[in-house]
């Protein structure tokens, strides 16, 4: 299972048991849209191959606002 924790500046990402953060240029870059307008499906598809994306997907000026 992967975790995604969003704040202002970036995602810090548990991936396999595996702890990384993904700055908020990094993920601007990757989606070539603003971090705030990126969702967390999205972020999720940059960090699995074959996630499981349920439910709606939520835009991070949403989930840290």
């Amino acid at each position: 299972m992967t975790t995604l924790s969003f704040d202002d500046d970036g995602v810090d990402v548990v991936y396999q048991g595996t702890e990384f953060r993904l700055s908020k240029d990094l993920v601007e870059e990757a989606t070539q849209k603003s971090y705030f307008d990126v969702t967390d499906h999205e972020v999720l598809q940059m960090v699995e191959e074959e996630p499981n994306l349920g439910g709606e997907p939520r835009r991070i000026g949403d989930i840290v606002r």
